[in-house]
């Protein structure tokens, strides 16, 4: 059959136009992608204070255990657990009645070693004239006169135990040596407690002030002593600033504590000294045993600052990618001395005045090309504060 002409030509031409869209899909293909635009940093020196934490467990200004003096029965329990006491306050009562019969037969001995001195005066007066009027031998006198010393110090004696009874029934009623917040308390009335009881009555801790234990290594406490001015030791707590406390919940807790002593010695076995904070705690917020992180600030002068999403960690080594003239991104490494919540604080690596690479690091490569958006320091730093 034969193709009429018209026809013929619109097929051709719809061929020409097929063959051409293909050739410009393979020229496409080929092309290299359009650099991506990547917000530019430039590297600025601030004033700024970073923080060193050190783990630490927490303990009351006083922790006293509370134990009996006498032995007996647990007659009364006048606290609960958990209660706040006051100094000089009554915490339990031993039964105080075998006590009060030992002061009744202690004052009834110190009678009777009264009454043996006046005898023994009354023996004494009547030889003195006897031996003045040579009718008996003054070793009589002498010998009277030795049994009324011995008297005279037998009453001494008996009123020690008088004295040594009645301390022991004030011992029958336990008082709170300080302030502070009664413990778990193992026994109930009716216990039979001794002096040698393994566990104490209770657990007594001022939480007035609570202070923080932590431990520096020998390389921190040698820069410590380096960091702050001082003479003495002493001096250089004093001149410390403020630390900071973070509790469990990651919270700061409000009031600021000092640096207050450092152990005589380093720990053979860890390497480290003890140091302690101390923190006010008026309202009871913490107690014994809690645990938390000393924060200490580090203030510097002039930082190297960059944002944290600038970075990346290959093999526990951090980089940033540097821009070159070219528009060419470069990896370089860089080392941190400090950091807040949001920056990071360089000492080595980069210099201020650099350019790195913001935002969209995690397809660069070296040497890959990107189109950069500069962006201004102040308005990251306004919005994230350092």
């Amino acid at each position: 059959m034969k193709i009429p002409g018209k026809i013929r030509f619109i097929v051709l031409i719809s061929s020409i136009i097929l063959l051409q869209n293909c050739t410009q899909a393979a020229e496409g293909s080929n092309a290299a992608p359009p650099a991506p635009e990547l917000p530019v940093y430039t590297v600025i020196t601030s004033p700024a204070t970073t923080y060193q934490e050190f783990p630490t467990a927490l303990e009351g200004k006083n922790n006293v255990e509370i134990r009996s003096q006498v032995d007996g029965y647990l007659d009364r329990i006048y606290v609960e657990e958990g209660s706040y006491v006051r100094a000089g306050q009554p915490l339990f009562k031993i039964d105080s009645r075998a006590y009060g019969e030992q002061v009744n037969m202690a004052q009834a001995n110190l009678q009777a070693a009264n009454a043996n001195i006046e005898k023994a005066r009354v023996e004494v007066d009547r030889l003195q004239p006897l031996v003045a009027a040579k009718v008996v031998s003054d070793v009589q006198l002498k010998t009277a006169k030795a049994n009324y010393a011995a008297a005279v110090a037998a009453s001494s004696q008996a009123k020690a135990s008088v004295g040594n009874a009645r301390i022991n029934v004030g011992f029958t009623t336990i008082t709170a040596p300080v302030s502070g917040y009664i413990g778990r308390i193992p026994y109930k009335k009716g216990s039979l407690i001794s002096r040698t009881d393994v566990n104490p009555l209770t657990l007594l801790s001022d939480i007035s002030e609570i202070y923080a234990y932590f431990s520096l290594s020998e390389l921190d406490f040698i820069a410590f002593q380096k960091k702050y001015p001082g003479a003495t030791l002493d001096e250089k707590l004093k001149n410390m600033p403020m630390v900071d406390l973070v509790i469990a919940d990651n919270s700061t807790y409000p009031e600021k504590g000092k640096m207050s002593i450092v152990d005589g010695q380093f720990d053979k076995t860890t390497g480290a000294i003890s140091v302690r904070a101390v923190f006010p705690n008026a309202q009871g917020a913490l107690r014994t045993g809690n645990t938390g992180r000393v924060r200490m600030p580090q203030m510097l002068s002039n930082a190297v600052v960059i944002p944290q999403e600038s970075t990346f960690e290959i093999q526990d080594k951090t980089y940033v990618y540097t821009l070159g003239k070219d528009n060419k991104v470069t990896s370089k490494p860089v080392k941190i001395s400090g950091k807040t919540e949001s920056y990071y604080f360089i000492s080595e690596g980069i210099a201020p005045g650099e350019k790195i690479v913001y935002t969209g690091i995690g397809s660069l490569k070296d040497g890959a090309s990107i189109k950069p958006k500069a962006i201004s320091s102040d308005s990251l730093l306004r919005a994230k504060p350092l």
